[in-house]
């Protein structure tokens, strides 16, 4: 596609079985996106494979999150593929057999009609995030611990003259990071992380006690990431809360929080969390789901000086209302609405990864072996 960052997943089904190319000459694909229609990209598609046919609705950022109400029912017939992040009526999808999520996260899915019906298979977009994720936790912990805002406040108010000398910044090598979910997004901040010298722990749900249980069979843009899992000085699990203090209490300089949002992980980080990371006045980090974090804890622990500080891309509620204590803080709080995702290659990753699962699919015929197959049991 003409960039390192839309390259294809790697290890895909493409050197497969070279026949039944007609494969997919019943199934129509909806591309639900709040972007206007590849028709390079439609028209390659649709000539690979014979009856093929892509139906890509462009809906604006404002109607995304409205596709039932502006959609004619009229676009859904025949559909027996759909990508997109929302999800849609049930009913207006009775062929479906296959769902790309536009996203990491499945979270709005879990108890929809159409994820509860286990005859449809589930991917994700996981490893679409992870370049621009990680330089947004990177960057926003490096703006607030080398103070770039009150010090460029000094320069423009005060000229070069005023020297903020109660400010202390530490830099990076001999820090330890803590990675609270070491998925594609973890192992990208991981990698950068490292660069600066900073010792890395990592937390899975799943044990990954052997080289092989560590590596990653999901989409990455080629260079990036930690595929074999050979970063991290030390692997915790278990999915117990027992589990998580144990990890909270290694004595953890930052703390990333990449968990999917599921029932166990709601409010994983609460007021006993913070106790815990008290002890090192640990920098948190959250680019996950708002839900992950007790807000009314996170202020307390803010406010009483528990950890050095915070840089949330989430929130609970999200948005924050206007005046809430988290927006008083910049000193020590810096909050973005929701973007750290952002990019312009993000949906030529997910159409390079909707085009890898369909090769996959043709070369195995069905759905086995797809890039970023969702476990439903867990709900990513």
């Amino acid at each position: 596609m003409g960039s390192t960052n839309t390259t294809a997943p790697t290890g895909g089904g493409a050197e497969g079985n070279n026949n039944n190319l007609d494969v997919f000459k019943n199934d129509i694909l909806m591309l639900h996106v709040p972007l206007p229609p590849d028709q390079a990209w439609i028209d390659r598609l649709e000539n690979k494979y014979p009856g093929f046919k892509v139906r890509w609705v462009h809906r604006s950022w404002q109607d995304y999150g409205k596709d039932d109400e502006s959609t004619a029912a009229e676009e859904y017939e025949g559909v027996t593929m759909l990508c997109s992040f929302y999800p849609h009526k049930a009913e207006l999808l009775p062929k479906l057999k296959w769902v790309q999520l536009t996203s990491a996260g499945a979270d709005p899915w879990l108890q929809h009609p159409l994820y509860l019906n286990k005859e449809i298979v589930f991917c994700t977009a996981n490893g679409c995030h992870p370049p621009q994720i990680a330089e947004w936790v990177i960057g926003t912990y490096l703006m607030l611990s080398h103070h770039f805002l009150p010090y460029h406040d000094a320069a423009t108010q005060h000229g070069q003259s005023q020297v903020l000398r109660h400010l202390t910044t530490v830099d990076s090598p001999g820090m330890r990071m803590g990675i609270l979910g070491y998925g594609a997004i973890g192992r990208q901040v991981a990698r950068v992380a490292q660069a600066l010298g900073m010792e890395i722990y990592a937390y899975t749900r799943r044990p990954k006690p052997t080289p092989e249980s560590r590596k990653d069979d999901s989409y990455h843009v080629p260079g990036t990431g930690d595929p074999d899992g050979i970063i991290p000085s030390k692997w915790f699990s278990g999915s117990s809360r027992e589990d998580i203090d144990h990890f909270l209490a290694q004595d953890l300089d930052i703390l990333v929080v990449s968990l999917p949002l599921t029932a166990s992980t709601k409010q994983i980080i609460g007021r006993k969390q913070f106790d815990i990371l008290a002890k090192k006045k640990t920098f948190l980090s959250n680019i996950a789901r708002g839900g992950h974090v007790d807000t009314e804890a996170l202020v307390e622990a803010l406010k009483e000086d528990k950890i050095r500080g915070a840089a949330l891309d989430v929130t609970d509620p999200e948005p924050l209302p206007q005046g809430h204590e988290l927006l008083k803080m910049p000193d020590k709080c810096f909050v973005t609405p929701h973007v750290s995702w952002q990019t312009p290659f993000y949906f030529e990753r997910v159409k390079a990864i909707l085009e890898e699962n369909l090769e996959r699919w043709r070369v195995n015929g069905g759905p086995r072996g797809l890039v970023n197959l969702m476990d439903r049991e867990s709900g990513y």
